[in-house]
Order: structure tokens, then sequence, then C-alpha cells
């Protein structure tokens, strides 16, 4: 938990409505790279995880159900 509370506040807002169970190590790394793309801008960068987390999403649905069913 110590870890989770580390993180940047916006990055912990994030999290709170994501739909993946985030590791507090991978969300971090995910959100550093997403803002260095925003160049510092927080919405944009969670814009950006979100994407990610939809693609993520969609590559898990092929995986869970097959295809076709996304």
């Amino acid at each position: 938990m110590a870890e989770y509370d580390r993180l940047p506040p916006d990055l912990r807002r994030w999290l709170n409505g994501a739909a993946l169970p985030w590791s507090p190590r991978s969300a971090l790394r995910a959100w550093q790279d997403a803002m260095r793309q925003a160049e510092g801008d927080a919405g944009s960068a969670a814009q950006d995880l979100s994407g990610l987390e939809e693609r993520l999403l969609k590559r898990d649905a092929v995986n869970v159900w097959g295809a076709g069913r996304h």
C-alpha cells in the first residue's frame, strides 16, 4: 500500500477508475512514459493510459473469448 501511496496524485486518481488491476510499479512506468509523450500534461497522459488500457483489454478479450468477441 505504501508503494501506491507514493504514486503521483493524478495517477492515483486515474487508477481509481481503471478497469485493470494495475500494479503500482507498472502503472508508474506507464504514467512516466505517458507524461513524457504528453510533455508533462497530466490530462493528456491520463487519456494515453486509458487508450493503453483499452488496447490491453481488447488483446485480453481475444485470449479469453476468442476472435470476433471483443
